[in-house]
């Protein structure tokens, strides 16, 4: 598809989106890369408090769901090869195979649920929140099962080092991607 514009030239309206599509999505793996590493290790659980799910919250706002998906997954491709973008500035496969590995790939749920809220519900706020709520819970649920099994640990025991003690925290993550979010996605609406 071409656009013939005043001056006589041809742009191809198709690359141009594509480009730059592409462009957000290497800002939005990059911001995962900088803010995801920073955390808090807490004493009593090997799962640190992470901005990851911030971040991933505030990309399907930007990108939507395909393409935030495809920014986490570069993520984890990068952590997995070995740049310490992990928490804690860690990185390897090691990361993904130990207890914290079924919250990363729990995030990629997250992602997936967040988006398929946001685009089947036209972006309405109580459908979205829903949806984030929904990926949260998947994303613990797969992160405790796989830390429980690591750890020798009951699932209840696992819930109670992997998540309660973060729910308040991911409660205010919420809060604010739902305040920063849309205003970001209206930011970047003449980039897309």
């Amino acid at each position: 598809m071409t656009n013939q514009q005043p001056n006589g030239q041809t742009t191809s309206l198709t690359q141009n989106s594509r480009t730059r599509q592409i462009t957000l999505i290497g800002l939005m793996t990059a911001i995962t890369c900088i803010l995801a590493p920073l955390s808090i290790p807490l004493p009593f659980s090997p799962v640190p408090i992470s901005l990851t799910n911030l971040v991933i919250f505030i990309s399907v706002f930007i990108l939507g769901m395909k393409d935030a998906t495809i920014s986490f997954l570069i993520y984890l491709l990068l952590g997995s090869v070995g740049l310490p973008v992990f928490a804690s500035f860690h990185a390897g496969l090691s990361v993904l195979a130990g207890p914290t590995g079924g919250y990363l790939i729990g995030f990629i749920f997250l992602a997936l649920i967040q988006g398929f809220a946001m685009k089947y519900f036209d972006r309405k706020l109580i459908p979205t929140i829903i949806g984030m709520l929904i990926g949260m819970a998947v994303c613990y649920i797969f992160g405790t099962v796989w830390l429980a099994k690591l750890m020798s640990l009951s699932f209840k025991e696992g819930l109670f080092m992997g998540v309660i003690p973060y729910l308040p925290g991911d409660a205010v993550k919420i809060i604010i991607a739902v305040i920063v979010g849309p205003k970001l996605y209206a930011a970047t609406k003449k980039v897309r």
